[in-house]
C-alpha cells in the first residue's frame, strides 16, 4: 500500500497492460500511433462531427470554412451501418433505407456504447430499446453483434469515418489522411480513446479530438472580433453538453463544461415509441414489442414526427398492416400534436438544467453573464427545448450558428489551426471530469479537478503503507464522486523495486499529465532509486493493436468491396445503355440482316439483360470486367447491325440535303 503526508494510503491492485503504443503501419499507407499526434501536419486536415445519429465532414477553403456534401447530396450523413445476407456492409443513407427490413443487422446510435462496459447500466437500458444485438466482448465491453460476426462500437463508428473519409476524398480529388475528431466534452478518458481507435480503424491519423461545444464556440466565433462570454448548449442525437467559454481576442477558452452522455434525440424517440406501442396495446390488445420489424417502422415513424412536430402543431402516424391477428390486419393510425409530444419528453428536457448550473457555477458564473447561447444538435430545433434554454439563461438564443453542421465546422477550423493556416486562433479547453487515485477505504483523492485548462500536469508525493513494502499499484479513476466504486476506472500501474524500509519512509512521486486531447498519462517515481513507469490509459475500447490493425484491414477489405461494387454498377449501367440501343436498332433493321444472325443478337440481348440485373440492384457478384467482356460480345456481335443502322441514316440524310435548295427557294418566294 501506499500513504500521503496526509496519511492516505493507496491500496495495492492487480495492473492491466497499460503502456504508450508502439507505431504500427496500415495498408492505408500510414503510420498510427495511439495517443496525441505530434507529427507535423502534412496535407489537407478535414473535420468531422462523428454523431450519434448523423455525422458530418468540412473542410477549410482558405479562410472560409465548407460542408461537404455526401454522394448523395445530403449535408449530413446518417450514423448508420447495415449489413446484408449476402456480407455486403452498408453506410450512411443505403443502410438507413433498408432498416425495416433488416432491424436485426442495421446497427445505429452505436457511439452510445463507445467505450462502455457491457454491465454499464446506460448499456443494460439500451438492450431492450433496439433492435440489433449487444453483446459482451471477452475484455467485458459492450460490442455489436450482425449476422453472428462480432464488432466493436470503435469499429462501427469507423465504418462511418470511413464514409466521411471517403466524401471528402471524392469532392477534394485526393487521399485525404489526416482529421480532427470531436466528441461530447462530457466524455471519459476510455470514450475518447475509443474514439482515436475509430480514427484509426478508417485509415485516418487523428490529429486532435475536440470536444464538441468547443468546436460550435469557433464556428460561431470565428469572424466575430467582439469579446464575449457563451455558453453552448448542445442537445444531439444521444449526448448533452453544456460549455461556458470565454472568446477574448481570438482566445477561446473553456471556462466549465458538464452534460449527459446518454441524452438526446434517440431518448425522445424511444420515449415516443413507448407511448404509440402502449397506445396499440391498449386499443388493439397486441403487444409490438417482441416484433423488431414492426419496432424499427414505428422508431422510424417517431423520428418523422418529432422532426414535423419542430415546425407544425400537429401530424398524422400512419402505419398500415403493422400486424394482423386472427381477425385480421392491424394499422397504426394516429394524431400527435405538439402538445403531446412536449408533454411526454418533458422529463428529458428537464434533465439539461442541472448540468446547466454546474457549468455555470464551476466558472464562477451566474446566468445573467451569459452575453450569447449558441444551441448545437439537431434536438435544439424542437421549440420546448429553445423555450428551456431561454427560460434558464433568461435571453433567446443566437440564430447565427447551424446546429446540425456547427460541430463539423468547428472541426475543420482547429484542423487548419494545426496546419498552420490559421494562426489566429487558441483553443484553451477544459479537462470534464476530475482525476484521481484509490486511497485506503476505497476514497477517491484527487489529483486534476474537473474543468482545469488542458494540456495540464500535477504531481503528488506519496509513501508505502506497510514496513518493507518492495512495489506498489495504483489505481487511476475519472470520474466526481467521493468514493472510487462510484466513478470510472480508467487503468492500473505498477512502480517496483522500492528498497525496504519502515512504512511512510519511501518518497513515490505521481504524476498525472492530460495532452490537449484530454488523454490521460501517468508517470511514477521513486525518488530515492529514480525507478520509474510511465503508461498512457490504454484505449476504453479494449482493443490491442493486433486488433485495430485486423480492423483496418478488414475496412480496406470493405473499401475494395465497396469500390468494386460501385465499378460494378457502372458497368452495368453502362452495359444496360448498349442493350437499349441494340434493342431499338433491331427493331427498327432486323429486316436487314440474316435472321441467325438476328437470332444471335436477340440471345446475347437477353443472356446480357439477366446477367446485369443483379448489379444494377447491388447484389449477385459479378465484376465489372465480367460485365464489360459480355458488353464488348454483344456489340461484336452487332456491327453488322449498327452498320446497316448507319447506312440507313446516311441515305437519309443525303436524302434531306439534296431537297433543302427546293425548299430555300419556296421560302423566298414567299
Amino acid at each position: 500500500m501506499l500513504s500521503s503526508r496526509l496519511s492516505r494510503s493507496i491500496l495495492p491492485r492487480a495492473t492491466a497492460a497499460v503502456r504508450r503504443a508502439p507505431a504500427i503501419k496500415s495498408t492505408y499507407g500510414s503510420t498510427f500511433v495511439r495517443g496525441y499526434a505530434e507529427e507535423k501536419v502534412k496535407g489537407a486536415v478535414i473535420g468531422i462531427d462523428l454523431g450519434t445519429t448523423n455525422s458530418a465532414v468540412a473542410v477549410m477553403e482558405g479562410k472560409t470554412p465548407r460542408i461537404i456534401e455526401n454522394a448523395e447530396g445530403g449535408r449530413t450523413t446518417p450514423s448508420v451501418v447495415a449489413f446484408t445476407k449476402d456480407g455486403e456492409r452498408l453506410v450512411g443513407i443505403a443502410a438507413k433505407r433498408q432498416a425495416v427490413v433488416n432491424p436485426e443487422n442495421t446497427l445505429f446510435a452505436t457511439k452510445r456504447l463507445i467505450g462502455r462496459k457491457f454491465t454499464d447500466a446506460e448499456v443494460q437500458r439500451d438492450i431492450k430499446e433496439v433492435p440489433y444485438k449487444i453483446v459482451q466482448h471477452t475484455n467485458g465491453d459492450a460490442w455489436l453483434e450482425a449476422h453472428g460476426q462480432k464488432y466493436s462500437p470503435s469499429q462501427i463508428g469507423g465504418f462511418v469515418l470511413g464514409k466521411m473519409k471517403e466524401t471528402a476524398e471524392a469532392y477534394m480529388g485526393k487521399t485525404v489522411k489526416n482529421a480532427v475528431v470531436t466528441v461530447p466534452a462530457y466524455f471519459n478518458d476510455s470514450q475518447r480513446q475509443a474514439t482515436k481507435d475509430a480514427g484509426q480503424i478508417a485509415g485516418l491519423n487523428v490529429l486532435r479530438v475536440v470536444n464538441e461545444p468547443t468546436a460550435a464556440a469557433l464556428a460561431y466565433g470565428l469572424d466575430k472580433s467582439n469579446d464575449n462570454v457563451i455558453a453552448v448548449y448542445d442537445l444531439g442525437g444521444g449526448t448533452f453538453d453544456i460549455s461556458i467559454l470565454e472568446i477574448q481576442n481570438g482566445v477561446f477558452e473553456v471556462k466549465s463544461t458538464n452534460g449527459d452522455t446518454h441524452l438526446g434525440g434517440e431518448d425522445f424517440d424511444i420515449t415516443l415509441v413507448r407511448h404509440l406501442v402502449q397506445q396499440f396495446k391498449k386499443e388493439q390488445g397486441i403487444d409490438l414489442n417482441s416484433d423488431r420489424m414492426a419496432i424499427q417502422r414505428i422508431r422510424e415513424a417517431a423520428e418523422k414526427a418529432k422532426i414535423e412536430l419542430s415546425s407544425s402543431l400537429q401530424t398524422d402516424i400512419n402505419l398500415p398492416f403493422i400486424t394482423a391477428d386472427a381477425s385480421g390486419p392491424k394499422h397504426i393510425n394516429s394524431k400527435l400534436t405538439r402538445a403531446q409530444l412536449e408533454k411526454l419528453v418533458d422529463p428529458l428536457i428537464s434533465k439539461t438544467v442541472e448540468p446547466v448550473r454546474k457549468a455555470l457555477k464551476d466558472a464562477n458564473l451566474q446566468a445573467k453573464d451569459i452575453q450569447e447561447v449558441i444551441l448545437v444538435g439537431g434536438m435544439t430545433r424542437m421549440p420546448k427545448v429553445t423555450e428551456s434554454v431561454k427560460s434558464i439563461f433568461g435571453r433567446d438564443p443566437a440564430k447565427s450558428v447551424n446546429p446540425d453542421e456547427a460541430v463539423a465546422i468547428g472541426a475543420a477550423i482547429q484542423g487548419a489551426v494545426l496546419a498552420g493556416e490559421v494562426t489566429d486562433l487558441l483553443l484553451l479547453d477544459v479537462t470534464p471530469l476530475s482525476l484521481g487515485i484509490e486511497t485506503l477505504g476505497g476514497v477517491f483523492t484527487r489529483l486534476i479537478n474537473r474543468n482545469t485548462t488542458i494540456p495540464t500536469k500535477k504531481s503528488q508525493i506519496f509513501s508505502t503503507a506497510a514496513d518493507f513494502q518492495s512495489a506498489v499499484e495504483i489505481k487511476v479513476y475519472q470520474g466526481e464522486r467521493e468514493l472510487v466504486r462510484d466513478n470510472k476506472l480508467l487503468g492500473n500501474f505498477q512502480l517496483v523495486g522500492i528498497p525496504p524500509a519502515h512504512r511512510g519512509v519511501p518518497q513515490i512521486e505521481v504524476t498525472f499529465d492530460i495532452d490537449a486531447d484530454s488523454i490521460v498519462h501517468v508517470h511514477a517515481k521513486d525518488k530515492s532509486t529514480n525507478k520509474d513507469q510511465s503508461i498512457t490509459i490504454a484505449s476504453g475500447s479494449g482493443l490491442s493493436e493486433a486488433e485495430i490493425q485486423a480492423m483496418v484491414d478488414d475496412a480496406e477489405r470493405y473499401g475494395e468491396q465497396d469500390k468494386e461494387r460501385k465499378n460494378a454498377i457502372e458497368a452495368a449501367n453502362r452495359a444496360d445503355s448498349v442493350v437499349n440501343d441494340t434493342e431499338k436498332a433491331l427493331k427498327e433493321f432486323e429486316d436487314r440482316l440474316d435472321k441467325t444472325e438476328a437470332e444471335k443478337i436477340k440471345e446475347k440481348i437477353t443472356a446480357l439483360r439477366e446477367f446485369i440485373s443483379q448489379s444494377q440492384a447491388g447484389e449477385g457478384t459479378a465484376t465489372a470486367a465480367e460485365i464489360k467482356e459480355k458488353t464488348d460480345d454483344l456489340q461484336n456481335a452487332s456491327l453488322t447491325l449498327f452498320d446497316q443502322m448507319h447506312k440507313a441514316r446516311e441515305s437519309a440524310g443525303q436524302g434531306e440535303q439534296q431537297q433543302q435548295p427546293g425548299e430555300g427557294e419556296g421560302e423566298k418566294k414567299q
